[in-house]
């Protein structure tokens, strides 16, 4: 990365609008032309992103469905859950690195093609085994999928219109996660408790297919990325440690319900001893003048190292909360899963409003806009544990409209926010690989989130037996994570402002 990158991205963090203009031309002097089908070329890759990122949480209520119609184990539904986000985490680099060395427009209809089969295979799944075996295929694909979707937004704008863009993906992924629950339960409803769970693979079907061919007439060719170096060294060492260390760092916490013993947590050691084997690896390989999978110097930008730990704390505590939510309500409250996902919709219409909007003032704005909406979401979620302490009777999803509400537009203002400042200095032809990081750390907050904030609320509900008090006590455990990057973004705007000060005395003398 060049200084002149470093630069722009460290003022986009601190809110200096001249950093942007600066940055952008950049980018211009790289042969930056406008393609005119950009905004529809987004348009079908938001649908698909959409489509990928839904499967993360829609298979929530439909567990009881696909319990009674296939007969299938604890540890099966585990796996139909967890599974799809072990592949999902766990193809998110290597893929973007394919992506960033022989085209995304390939990877991404590759990706689509695999996606849809295996929806397919699991709503036609005639046995558990079949089911976890086709959902593990799934979020392989969706996870070839992801980081062609931010690469394609980096290599197709800038300046402003990149801010846009990844607002309104920032809005894709609130709304997919948090309309999850709703979309399952009126599928589930609609055709049956047996076979309802079967439509919630299948209504993958006719998307993907019409996305593929939509794909082929308007998203561009990534030519310019395809360079020689980037094909001869794919770096397939580096490849097989961090897919190791991924696996062996999610495996015990997305298994920890179902794996007793403390011996698992043993994993994560090995898994944090083989990224430390990764990282040295890939220093080694960039000294012989190779494309290392991760080039490690993207960190030495404050705003993409600052944006990947702030990713990670708050997607920890984000997607945690659809989790003890939608056990307190289907399960503590006896609501239907159609209910339970009407009652977390104010959310994802909250995140959809206020992402579109960031993503128009995030290069204006800077890191202070998604301290803001963190503060906006703690406050939120805090509502929402006094509103069920108030409230403990069947209307309680009345009374969580307005904190919901409040907490989905301040996450609106933080997940692609996040993503347009972290990519903000990152070379186009790295974007993929580098979207792939950000995004495996989303993953593996996710997954440590919900083991943590998981065992925190089953510990109080079987001691207590109250369902209101286990929620208090994991969203305490949310709500934590969610100030860890809320310190993350306000130690990113405080170094930001002392970095501007020193580079304008600089200017002066």
């Amino acid at each position: 990365m060049g200084t002149e990158r470093s630069s722009g991205a460290e003022g986009a963090a601190s809110g200096s609008p001249d950093t942007e203009g600066a940055a952008t031309g950049a980018e211009d002097s790289e042969g930056y032309v406008p393609d005119p089908r950009r905004w529809k070329a987004l348009s079908v890759c938001l649908v698909v992103g959409f489509m990928a990122l839904l499967d993360v949480s829609i298979v929530n209520v439909a567990l009881p469905s696909i319990e009674k119609g296939l007969g299938a184990s604890e540890s099966a539904l585990s796996w139909v859950l967890s599974g799809y986000a072990l592949t999902f985490g766990l193809a998110l680099v290597p893929s973007g690195r394919l992506g960033d060395a022989y085209g995304r427009r390939t990877a991404f209809l590759g990706g689509l093609v695999l996606f849809t089969v295996a929806s397919m295979a699991c709503g036609v799944a005639q046995g558990a085994s079949w089911l976890v075996t086709a959902r593990l295929v799934q979020g392989l694909a969706g996870g070839m999928l992801n980081p062609q979707i931010s690469g394609m937004i980096q290599q197709l704008f800038r300046g402003h219109e990149r801010g846009k863009a990844f607002g309104l993906l920032g809005s894709t992924i609130g709304i997919s996660t948090a309309v999850g629950p709703l979309l399952g339960g009126l599928l589930i409803q609609a055709f049956g408790a047996d076979e309802g769970w079967r439509w919630v693979f299948f209504v993958n079907l006719p998307i993907g297919v019409v996305a593929f061919f939509l794909a082929l007439r308007l998203v561009p060719s990534t030519c310019a990325e395809r360079d020689t170096a980037h094909r001869k060294s794919l770096d397939p060492v580096g490849v097989l440690l961090l897919g190791l260390g991924v696996v062996a760092v999610m495996l015990p916490l997305v298994e920890e319900r179902q794996w007793h013993g403390q011996g698992k947590w043993l994993l994560v050691l090995v898994g944090a001893a083989l990224i430390g084997l990764f990282l040295w690896w890939e220093r080694k390989y960039l000294r012989r003048g190779l494309a290392p999978l991760v080039d490690l110097r993207l960190f030495r930008a404050r705003s993409y190292s600052l944006g990947v730990l702030l990713g990670l704390f708050y997607f920890a505590g984000f997607t945690t909360i659809f989790f003890v939510f939608t056990l307190f309500l289907q399960n503590g409250m006896h609501y239907t899963a159609l209910q339970a996902g009407l009652a977390m919709t104010p959310f994802a219409v909250g995140s959809a409003i206020s992402a579109a909007v960031g993503g128009r003032f995030i290069t204006r704005v800077g890191r202070p806009l998604i301290a803001f909406g963190l503060l906006l979401v703690l406050i939120g979620l805090a509502g929402a544990g006094v509103a069920v302490d108030l409230v403990r009777s069947h209307s309680i999803g009345w009374a969580l409209v307005a904190p919901f509400l409040l907490a989905g537009l301040g996450s609106g203002l933080v997940i692609s926010p996040n993503q347009t400042l972290a990519l903000h200095s990152v070379p186009v032809a790295q974007g993929g690989a580098a979207g792939g990081v950000l995004q495996t750390g989303q993953r593996i907050g996710s997954a440590a989130g919900i083991a943590a904030v998981g065992a925190i609320f089953f510990a109080w509900l079987a001691s207590s037996r109250d369902w209101a008090t286990a929620l208090d006590h994991g969203l305490l455990g949310a709500l934590g994570f969610v100030a860890a990057a809320f310190v993350v973004a306000v130690a990113d705007v405080w170094y930001g402002r002392r970095y501007g000060r020193r580079a304008s005395r600089a200017d002066r003398a």
